[in-house]
């Protein structure tokens, strides 16, 4: 849009007629000053003339029957006497009739560094004998004083006259061009309300001409006419605005609405949330200016790029990209808005939250590593063992054969427990159904201990078995309570010190009809910020320190057999280097519908476990110890 001012044709009009007005001012003005300027010279030139004679015929008077000594005195101070009257005689000079100075006020007189504007010079003549003899002649200098003070008074008050001439002058245009262009400016005014949307405003029409006046009246009829209409239908588009701004507003992703110029003009509460700003923050203001956590300007390029590609490329392929805002990643896709007419009338940015999606390709990608890795080290071992045993079995003794079958039978039982875990994820992730009965809980944890002891006597470890008298039966499937067992007991052993004590209890829980089931080790510990993830899909804790194997699906097994297949609980108690506690609670008397929805597991604080699992039992308890020495 251009910022130049256009000048209407009766615009133009006015300003010629003053412009041209003014030349002509001017002009005369000019001319008239010039002539009289010309008058003055010519009247003080007359001036100096009648000067100079009277002053010839005096010193003619004065000297003629004097000596020619005495004549300079005589001049000199007849000419003082006069400069002296007259301030307007710059200087005065007496010369003989052979051109020879008699007396010049110029050699002795202040007033000659003024300089003349005009000397005229007379003759002096005497009469002898009826004949007239020159006995010199006298010059006079005017100094022009009188003439300057009549041409700069002349001057100004032509200038006054000439000024207040032209005042008068373009004060009659602009009043007539005020009078006539009086309608006009109503009229403007009136379209100016209607455009604003001030339907129904109406034009006095007082002192106009009947041409306007029928002007107004249809321009009158015209505003009523769209306030009925507005009338008639800012119901239905405040309520079709309404639905569209509530349907904006509670759809589950972010919405931000962008006009031609990169102003926000609708946020939604979703983005709102995602970009961590309110609607009085990002409103009516530029979207490129937005940061990330980063402090950098995330959407500034992509903006930029979107603007630079075809809008028919864009309708049919948007552009997409992830910007981070407080550690959680947003999926922002930008795609034009046109009108009915097909007008491009701006953008549309629509906001998804992919952390978790992000977080879960990251681990599911961690996993395969894993799981490749795990794979890989019990297979390369069984084929290096194999092809030993292959090639050269005969030349080793009994002993050897059978040290060598024995690392097998290990890799084996490692390899078959990674599938296990792999086909058991799969297996419990599906909405299966498990059989299950009425059972005894401390018969499922010594059968599980009884299946763990070899583990356990590698590394010189004890199990304590502690039970509550008369717990009640669970009903329960028997099978994938005890794979949950035994995850959390192999674990138990896997970060238990050589020769620690791993005690099992089996008791009622604290809070709630449920039979809990809880495996402390002596451990390392688990740090607090990670507890909350523990039972979390292929979530594994790497540090220094951390050289233990696995793929990270043991305790989310755990979880998803106890809470989504039993509707139980499970939970863990933790502090570095003292160890951690491990544990699941199963209802007593379960709902009528055996599988529970994973949506509505029940995820406790570590402030809830630590109030319901007591860390002492205040009862007696019926206490199983085995202990074996390796």
């Amino acid at each position: 849009m251009s910022n130049k001012i256009s000048l209407t044709t009766q615009n133009k009009l006015i300003l010629l007629g003053l412009v041209s007005s003014t030349l002509l001012i001017i002009l005369i003005a000019v001319l008239a000053i010039f002539n009289i300027q010309s008058k003055l010279n010519e009247g003080y030139q007359n001036f100096g003339k009648i000067i100079s004679k009277t002053l010839a015929t005096e010193s003619t008077d004065l000297i003629k029957d004097i000596p020619e000594e005495a004549k300079y005195d005589k001049l000199k101070y007849h000419s003082q006497s006069i400069l002296n009257s007259n301030d307007d005689i710059a200087f005065i000079e007496f010369t003989d009739n052979k051109g020879n100075i008699i007396y010049s006020s110029k050699d002795d007189y202040t007033r000659q560094a003024q300089g003349s504007k005009i000397a005229v010079s007379s003759p002096m003549i005497v009469k002898k004998l009826g004949k007239s003899y020159s006995i010199g002649s006298v010059m006079v200098g005017l100094s022009g004083n009188i003439i300057n003070q009549i041409s700069g008074t002349t001057r100004a008050s032509l200038l006054f006259v000439f000024v207040v001439a032209w005042a008068v002058f373009a004060l009659v245009i602009l009043i007539n061009t005020y009078l006539i262009t009086r309608e006009l400016r109503i009229l403007h005014h009136g379209v100016r309300k209607i455009s604003t949307g001030e339907f129904g405003y109406t034009i006095q029409g007082k002192g106009v001409s009947s041409e306007v006046r029928e002007l107004f009246d249809a321009f009158n009829d015209m505003s009523n006419r769209l306030h009925l209409y507005e009338e008639q239908n800012v119901e239905q588009l405040t309520l079709e605005k309404n639905k569209l701004e509530a349907v904006l507003m509670s759809i589950a992703n972010g919405v931000v609405v962008c006009d031609n110029f990169d102003n926000v003009v609708l946020v939604n509460n979703q983005a709102q949330k995602l970009l961590e700003v309110s609607d009085n923050e990002i409103l009516n203001t530029k979207i490129q200016l937005y940061c990330d956590s980063n402090g950098e300007l995330c959407f500034k390029e992509k903006i930029e790029q979107f603007k630079d590609t075809p809008l028919d490329i864009m309708e049919t392929k948007p552009l997409d990209f992830n910007i981070e805002v407080d550690k959680r990643v947003i999926k922002a896709v930008i795609s034009p808005m046109f009108s009915r007419n097909k007008d491009y009338v701006g953008y549309i940015i629509v906001l998804i939250d992919v952390t978790k999606e992000t977080e879960m390709d990251k681990i599911r990608s961690n996993f395969i590593s894993n799981v490749s890795h795990e794979l890989r080290t019990p297979v390369t071992v069984l084929r290096s063992y194999i092809d030993t045993l292959f090639n050269f079995g005969n030349d080793f003794d009994f002993n050897t054969q059978k040290e060598f079958i024995g690392v097998m039978n290990e890799e084996i039982i490692r390899l078959n427990r990674l599938v296990n875990d792999v086909l058991d994820f799969s297996r419990l992730e599906a909405n299966i159904k498990l059989e299950k009965k009425s059972t005894n809980v401390v018969s499922v944890i010594e059968n599980c201990v009884n299946s763990m002891q070899v583990l356990a006597q590698e590394r010189n470890l004890t199990f304590s078995i502690m039970k509550e008298p008369e717990l009640p039966d669970v009903i329960l499937n028997e099978g994938s309570i005890e794979r949950a067992l035994k995850n959390i007991l192999s674990n138990s052993i896997k970060y238990s010190p050589d020769g620690g004590r791993i005690k099992i209890r089996a008791e009622r829980a604290r809070m709630g009809e449920f039979v809990e089931v809880s495996v402390e080790d002596q451990g390392s510990g688990i740090p607090e910020e990670y507890q909350s993830k523990i039972f979390d899909r292929f979530f594994r804790i790497e540090n220094d320190t951390h050289t233990v194997k696995g793929t990270g699906l043991g305790l989310h097994l755990v979880k998803i057999s106890v809470e989504k297949h039993h509707g139980g609980q499970v939970f863990v108690q933790s502090k570095v280097n003292e160890g951690s506690t491990f544990g699941f609670r199963l209802p007593i008397n379960p709902p009528k519908e055996e599988d529970v929805p994973e949506e509505n597991y029940n995820h406790f604080s570590n402030e809830q476990q630590e109030q319901e699992t007591p860390q002492e039992p205040d009862y007696d308890w019926e206490v199983s110890l085995e202990k074996r020495e390796v």
